[in-house]
Parts: structure tokens; C-alpha cells; sequence
């Protein structure tokens, strides 16, 4: 590993203990990643984004803390340092290994998270989904909260972008007159809110490690429909220990579709392609 002056210089400023050496991390679609090793021995991951928005890094790292607070909850990356151009993170060694038995522990691990709760549907500040701004203002129920702070502002921008067309736009504005209907009544979740395969990290100690939260309280098949659109190793496994600690809904493999209208119209709004006909054709299910 060699050093980067610069970025040694920030890390140590934040951290008040020396870089040794640093290394760019690949992988990363947003920020700048990259490992420090520290003269303590320990190594660290530091996070950067020229220009970033303002409080990028610090909601991330108030959400990681946020779902820290859960004991035997998911198991999340200490934040070491954080400020408006960065953000440093115990490193989590990641395995090439993926045990059954990691699935099913990481299975109880989410219900212990969701179980936690939170004050209110949303949280005390807004954050981010990758770039975008995430509004995370209360509303009354969860039904008028994921149609004014998630579905509509998405559907809005993906319009504006010309990333949906306008007949799958109205299939999704048709679900959203009848959110109240095809959801069950819950408690706020504590949330990840950004739950996809590429932000759950199988560890060297054979525990699965969530990372790059957006997290605030909802409703936790918000979660469980994000790993299904995009897939989990094992994912049965954890799904069938989730249900054990912490019992669903009758119906929720059928409503996985509704909430995964969101990640679908962010990811219409971040990468175009076709994600805003995806999001019309899984709307129509529940037209």
C-alpha cells in the first residue's frame, strides 16, 4: 500500500491517529473509496464525493448509527469519522464464502432491526438514495407517507427526465389511490431503506454486514422487497427465519410489487433505461 499525502492528511485530521498507507477500493458508484491502515493496526474505509450535497455523508453515517443503537440487530460498520467531505468506517473483510447458516442468522438479525421500531413513519432529517434526495418529513400513516415522500417525487423527476412514459405513469398513479387498501396497517420498521444485495457484504467472520444505509422508519416489506428485486444468496433461508422471529402479514409475497415500485422509480430517475416500464408493469399487478 502506498500513501496518498492528501487523503492520509483528512483521515488523520478526523481520526487523530496516523495513516500509515492507503489503496483505492474499487466497486464503489457513487464516492470515491478508500482503505486506510492505521498506525494502530487498524484498517478503515474512507468515503469521498467531491462536491457532495450537503449533509451526504452526515446522514449516512447518522443512519448507520441510527440502526447500530438495535442490539442483535444487523451487523453494520463502526463510523470512525464523518464531516461534509467524508466519511470513515471500521473495513469489513468480506469472504468469498457464503454460508447457509450466515443467511439464516442474518435473517433474525433483520426482524431484531425492523422489530426495533422507530418514533414516526420517516425520520428527523432528510437524506439520500445514491445522489438523490431522499424527504423524510412524517406524515399520518404509512400509506399517505410512501405516496408523498416516496412514490410521487420519483414518478415526478422520472417524468421530467423522460425516464417513464406517461401510460406506465398512470398505471403507478393508479396504485397510489389505492396504497390504503392494499397494504396492512403496521408500526413504523426501522429501516435500512436501501436493502439490495450489493449493500449486504459476507464477512471473514461469516456474518452478512450492511452497509451505505438510507435508513428511516417505515414499513418493513420496504426491505424485504428491495432484496427480492435484486436478489440475495440464500435468500429463502432468510426469509424463512425472518418470518420465524418476527411473523408477516398473510399476503406478503403478493405485495412485494408494491414497494418495490419505489427502488424501481429511483433507479428510472438514476439510470434511465428500462426501469420506468418495469415500474408500469409491476404496478399494473394491483390495478
Amino acid at each position: 500500500m502506498a500513501r496518498q499525502p492528501l487523503v492520509a492528511k483528512r483521515a488523520e485530521e478526523l481520526l487523530g491517529s496516523s495513516v500509515v498507507a492507503t489503496s483505492p477500493v474499487a466497486g464503489g458508484d457513487i464516492a470515491t473509496a478508500t482503505r486506510l491502515r492505521l498506525s494502530s493496526g487498524q484498517t478503515a474505509l474512507m468515503k469521498t464525493l467531491p462536491h457532495s450535497p450537503e449533509g451526504f455523508f452526515e446522514a449516512e453515517a447518522a443512519g448507520l448509527r441510527w440502526l447500530s443503537e438495535v442490539e442483535g440487530g444487523v451487523p453494520l460498520p463502526e463510523v470512525l469519522g464523518a464531516a461534509s467531505d467524508c466519511l470513515i468506517l471500521a473495513w469489513v473483510e468480506q469472504s468469498s464464502k457464503t454460508p447457509p447458516e450466515a443467511a439464516t442468522t442474518f435473517g433474525q438479525q433483520l426482524a431484531t432491526t425492523h422489530r426495533a421500531g422507530a418514533d414516526d413513519w420517516g425520520l428527523d432529517h432528510d437524506g439520500f438514495i445514491g445522489r438523490l434526495p431522499l424527504p423524510n418529513k412524517t406524515a399520518g400513516s404509512w400509506p399517505e407517507f410512501y405516496a408523498v415522500r416516496r412514490l410521487l417525487p420519483y414518478l415526478k423527476l422520472a417524468r421530467d427526465r423522460g425516464a417513464i412514459a406517461e401510460s406506465d405513469a398512470a398505471v403507478v398513479e393508479a396504485v397510489v389511490g389505492r396504497l390504503t387498501e392494499l397494504i396492512p396497517d403496521e408500526p413504523p420498521a426501522r429501516l435500512h431503506g436501501d436493502l439490495w444485495n450489493g449493500n449486504c457484504l459476507w464477512g471473514q467472520d461469516l456474518a452478512i454486514h450492511v452497509i451505505d444505509p438510507a435508513a428511516y422508519g417505515g414499513h418493513r416489506e420496504v426491505d424485504l422487497a428491495m432484496l427480492h428485486l435484486f436478489g440475495l444468496t440464500h435468500l429463502p433461508r432468510v426469509m424463512a427465519a425472518y418470518d420465524e422471529a418476527h411473523p408477516l402479514v398473510e399476503g406478503w409475497e403478493e405485495r412485494l410489487g408494491i414497494h418495490q415500485l419505489f427502488p424501481l422509480l429511483v433507479h428510472a430517475c438514476m439510470f434511465g433505461g428500462g426501469y420506468g416500464a418495469r415500474a408500469g408493469t409491476v404496478a399494473a399487478r394491483y390495478t
